[in-house]
């Protein structure tokens, strides 16, 4: 088949999120200017340079119609300051728990059951059961991306990696071995898959 999206697919649920697959997670904790801290995960997260070390996030939409705006894009535009918690297989539930609705005063990590640990970098907790944490300062919001629904805009945020964090379990032989903790990643739906093996390909020379 072929359709343009402007056009509508034709099929019962949207095919985008599903053929844009696997999507890491980027489960982003983050601290209002008042001190209320808040846990949200994003699919539409990945890193997007290396020199400085740079990842991105982005929301689509709201979660309610009452939502003016999500409370990760509210509190990095009051403290410039995130963090990506990866999300472990056993971390898979917890990190469902704190996709629901809740007050931005509400602790998504009291919710979820999560431990919170203090930033290094960053005055931003992070999940202290993650195998690995990206500690992140502001660099942009980009408010200006195209949306079909003004009530539900696209806006991306990207941050440089000043911090990092990993479970020393984890490394094997130096290198970061991520079939030992099995990272989520989401597909399309309601569906997320679960890294567990890898293999090598060697670039021709």
């Amino acid at each position: 088949m072929f359709y343009r999206p402007k056009d509508g697919h034709g099929l019962p649920h949207d095919p985008f999120k599903a053929i844009v697959v696997p999507r890491p997670i980027g489960w982003v904790s983050t601290v209002s200017a008042a001190g209320h801290v808040n846990l949200a995960p994003y699919s539409f997260f990945n890193g997007c340079g290396d020199r400085p070390p740079l990842v991105m996030f982005s929301q689509t939409g709201r979660k309610h119609s009452e939502e003016a705006i999500k409370d990760t894009i509210a509190n990095v535009r009051e403290t410039a300051e995130f963090a990506c918690n990866i999300v472990s297989h056993s971390l898979a539930e917890h990190m469902n728990i704190s996709t629901g609705v809740y007050a931005p005063h509400e602790d998504e990590f009291e919710h979820a059951g999560l431990t919170k640990a203090p930033g290094r970098e960053i005055d931003v907790p992070h999940v202290a059961e993650a195998p690995a944490v990206l500690e992140c300062k502001v660099v942009r919001v980009l408010d200006d991306l195209p949306s079909n629904d003004p009530a539900h805009p696209n806006i991306m945020v990207i941050g440089e990696v000043v911090g990092v964090h990993i479970e020393d379990t984890h490394l094997v032989d130096g290198l970061l071995d991520p079939t030992r903790f099995h990272p989520v990643a989401r597909m399309g739906y309601l569906d997320y898959t679960t890294v567990t093996e890898s293999w090598k390909m060697l670039r021709p020379k």
